[in-house]
């Protein structure tokens, strides 16, 4: 007998974007802040691994078509590559540029490159701990 388990999956629907937007927040607040990419990555991937939790396989993976590896790999050139790009520019590995732009719905705002290195680190956050919890749970 099958469990009926619509409350379970409709709720986690509502919690896992609750968990997304705020693991966003905590990525795009990082570089002046508490956050920043490895905790928003930890986050976001719990949101992924709690759909995995409550549906099966099969159905998360039709709903996010993701190979995670990939993410993963991903996020480890676009980390590198913010580093790299210092270097092509005659600074330090790793040295970040920012200015402040007058963005027509934000207003005066601070841009950064360390955000791209950040976006690295959390795609490769996401994608290591989701490849992880599949692993695992291939294994079981």
């Amino acid at each position: 007998m099958k469990i009926n388990d619509v409350i379970l999956k409709t709720v986690t629907r509502i919690v896992a974007f609750i968990i997304l937007t705020f693991g966003v927040e905590l990525f795009l607040s990082g570089h002046n802040n508490p956050g920043g990419g490895f905790i928003g990555g930890l986050v976001l991937s719990s949101a992924f691994v709690l759909l995995y939790l409550v549906n099966d396989i099969e159905t998360v993976r039709k709903g996010i078509p993701f190979d995670f590896k990939k993410i993963a790999a991903i996020g480890v050139l676009l980390a590198v590559g913010s580093g790299v790009g210092s270097v092509l520019f005659g600074k330090h590995f790793l040295t970040q540029a920012f200015s402040h732009f007058d963005l027509p719905i934000f207003g005066v705002t601070e841009l950064s490159t360390v955000i791209l290195f950040e976006a690295g680190v959390a795609l490769t956050v996401v994608g290591v701990v989701v490849t992880i919890i599949l692993s695992i749970s291939e294994d079981v």
